[in-house]
């Protein structure tokens, strides 16, 4: 996937190329796996969005275009080219690679899914870690803390939202790394919100966290907007993508607070 091409309303951002309640101070950033780190596979970099597990597993969640083997101009998940299940996915923090465990893409395709908005914005996926790194794996989002659970209502216009992006393209400066942002509507009968921050997503922060107000966990930054404002971000919807992924492989799996 080429980083950085403009195509119809949006672009995927991956390619080769909770928050703190009132009073709390920030939340450090931990050593090791967490939420926000960086993932590579097959060279293309991504962001971890947040922690699950399915009782014996421990996964970390990304976007499901960051194993994608077309362009950032494939944005249809129901036929978008992706490598398969096993993949092995270089996880920072991490003593071993971990493996691509469920991708929304693949599932999509071999259930045949018809519905566009599914196939528009079901972004997600899962790496299973290896054994030898899941006990110390923190679920906390840095800088802001949480997840507290699932976001299941949405959001409304105007709300105020946060992210964590670790895209190598800020050359470390991880000052920029932390955003807050606003809510400008849902798209996709709900299954993806637009997010305007001071800085925008960027090509490497796919796939990570976005918070909701309360600091439960929204979804995951799949897109580069150019539509309804330019360099807004396609949030897609964690809850409808994680409903999804239960009932197409992965049945037990459910999100680690933070």
């Amino acid at each position: 996937m080429a980083a950085g091409v403009v195509v119809a309303a949006a672009a995927w951002l991956g390619g080769p190329v909770a928050v703190a309640a009132p009073g709390d101070g920030p939340v450090a950033t931990a050593p090791g796996v967490h939420p926000g780190v960086q993932t590579r596979t097959a060279g293309a970099q991504c962001t971890a969005n947040f922690v699950f597990t399915d009782g014996v597993d421990t996964f970390l969640g990304q976007a499901a275009h960051c194993s994608g083997t077309g362009t950032s101009s494939d944005v249809d998940g129901c036929t978008a080219g992706s490598l398969p299940l096993g993949t092995p996915v270089q996880v920072a923090g991490a003593s071993r690679p971990g493996t691509l465990a469920y991708n929304s893409w693949l599932a999509m395709q071999a259930d045949d899914e018809a519905d566009p908005d599914a196939c528009a914005y079901n972004d997600f996926a899962l790496v299973r870690l290896d054994p030898a790194d899941a006990g110390a794996v923190s679920a906390a989002v840095p800088v802001f803390g949480g997840p507290t659970g699932v976001d299941t209502d949405g959001v409304r216009p105007g709300e105020v939202v946060r992210g964590y992006g670790n895209s190598d393209l800020r050359g470390g400066v991880t000052l920029l790394s932390p955003k807050i942002g606003t809510v400008l509507g849902t798209r996709g009968n709900g299954w993806s919100h637009d997010v305007v921050t001071a800085t925008p997503g960027i090509p490497g922060d796919s796939g990570s966290a976005y918070l909701s107000p309360d600091g439960s966990a929204l979804g995951v930054l799949s897109t580069l907007q150019f539509a309804p404002l330019p360099a807004s971000n396609g949030v897609s919807d964690l809850a409808r993508m994680l409903d999804y992924a239960r009932t197409h492989g992965v049945g037990g799996v459910r999100l680690v607070s933070g």
